[in-house]
């Protein structure tokens, strides 16, 4: 699950061509923070989904489906 959720997150935020400094500044996680979620090794919480979705301007539940289910 922490795999799929951050290739959703770093899919999102490339869609919309946002960097991680980007993100980092727009949700208020740490640049760190962000790679080590893109990267499968974080296991966020749902109010640190909720934040990162609201910033990529996407819903929440899209960060938990698997790719073939978003588009």
């Amino acid at each position: 699950m922490r795999i799929l959720v951050g290739a959703n997150v770093r899919s999102a935020r490339r869609r919309i061509g946002m960097s991680q400094g980007a993100l980092s500044e727009a949700c208020g996680f740490s640049q760190q923070y962000l790679s080590e979620l893109e990267n499968g090794k974080r296991n966020p919480t749902v109010i640190t989904l909720f934040e990162i979705a609201q910033a990529l301007k996407v819903e929440v539940h899209s960060l938990l489906l698997r790719p073939a289910a978003i588009e």
